[in-house]
């Protein structure tokens, strides 16, 4: 036990020395919370809104005032025809085109029935689609105030139309903001990527210098030499952690409904399962560049694949498979389950299990791999 102590020790001595090291490991992954959870938003504004009105009349007018009100578009120009409407999409000045027919207002009032012509700019499917959903509510919306205003007579009697009022329930995220969502997920990606970052080059450096060689030949066993290796990096990941926590109730006012011990404990369990991953990249690396790209390598795929930025649910059933693989995956899942919803032991307990023996069975194969002698 000494001996790990002395491991351990030396390790936090050598972290703190380097100077250069302090900044990259405590600073830069909260200036990393605090800007990414405000950069990567869900939500589509700004969107350049043009219309072509060939009927100026004032239903049209009301039509087009609609879309003035809203937060989400900025009119940029009414153009008089189609034509040159495109033109301005095509050279990325309109990113969506409003026509309103001739006859629009005669045949709202005559028929009841008219048509809209509108074209988006689709190369962002994304933010094409939300952007479809925006201009559907506000139609509707006008369509239904237009419903209101031509009331009509059934044989000399007023006939009221019926509305269907709605009232949604948020559950969770009450105000629909979206780093209530972001914040946690982000976290869960600058813990992971600077203890796998952090592990996964030390053994490396100790090889590049060539103090490796000097400590494998000391009576120093493996199991004692990997603990006190890593053993620092679990405790700056937990550091990291707490860190991360506090600016995600004080800076983002993001709710902390469930018991925070069980964070602490899945993150225990999961700090392991990364260091060992780590552990292992060190194993067959002879370089620190090395074992970046490795690191970065792995961790790119778990990202995209954990459910941090797009949905599990909606990647092809292949994908989601794969995604049962990915450690990130459940701790993203169990810090919104416990921080947004309150879960409890028993609702992460299949998540902990899962990473619990992916842990063990990674931190085996990385052990096994270690070799004190060429």
């Amino acid at each position: 036990m000494k001996t790990i102590l002395f491991i351990i020790q030396k390790e936090f001595k050598q972290i703190f020395r380097n100077k250069s090291m302090l900044p990259i490991i405590f600073i830069l992954p909260l200036l990393q919370l605090v800007i990414l959870s405000n950069a990567a938003s869900f939500e589509v504004k700004n969107i350049k809104f043009s219309y072509v009105d060939h009927d100026h009349s004032a239903a049209s007018r009301e039509l087009i005032s609609k879309f003035q009100a809203s937060n989400y578009f900025d009119i940029t120009a009414e153009y008089p025809s189609k034509k040159e409407a495109n033109l301005q999409m095509q050279k990325g000045n309109v990113d969506v085109i409003l026509e309103i027919p001739i006859y629009f207002e005669r045949n709202l009032i005559k028929q009841q029935n008219t048509n809209l012509s509108v074209s988006i700019n689709a190369i962002d499917g994304a933010a094409a689609g939300v952007s479809n959903v925006y201009i559907t509510q506000i139609i509707s919306g006008f369509n239904q105030s237009i419903k209101t205003q031509l009331q009509t007579y059934n044989q000399g009697n007023f006939v009221q139309p019926e509305n269907i009022t709605t009232i949604p329930s948020f559950w969770f995220n009450k105000t629909l903001n979206y780093k209530t969502f972001m914040v946690p997920g982000i976290l869960v990606l600058l813990v992971t990527m600077l203890s796998l970052f952090l592990s996964s080059m030390n053994i490396v450096r100790e090889k590049e210098v060539g103090t490796l060689e000097q400590i494998n030949v000391t009576p120093i066993k493996k199991h004692q030499f990997i603990i006190g290796k890593l053993f620092p990096f679990w405790v700056l990941g937990l550091v990291i952690l707490t860190v991360g926590l506090i600016i995600a109730k004080v800076i983002f006012n993001v709710p902390i409904l469930g018991n925070i011990f069980l964070i602490y404990l899945f993150t225990s369990v999961y700090l392991i399962l990364i260091l060992g991953i780590g552990l292992f990249i060190s194993n067959h690396t002879e370089t620190q560049q090395q074992a970046m790209f490795i690191a970065w390598f792995f961790t790119v795929i778990f990202i995209l694949m954990s459910g941090l930025f797009t949905p599990i649910e909606s990647m092809p059933t292949w994908a989601q498979n794969v995604t049962l693989l990915n450690p990130i995956r459940y701790f993203v899942e169990v810090i919104r389950m416990v921080m947004l919803k309150g879960a409890g032991f028993n609702d992460i307990k299949m998540q902990l299990g899962i990473i619990a023996l992916y842990a063990l069975a990674i931190n085996g194969f990385a052990v096994w791999s270690y070799k004190k002698t060429n």
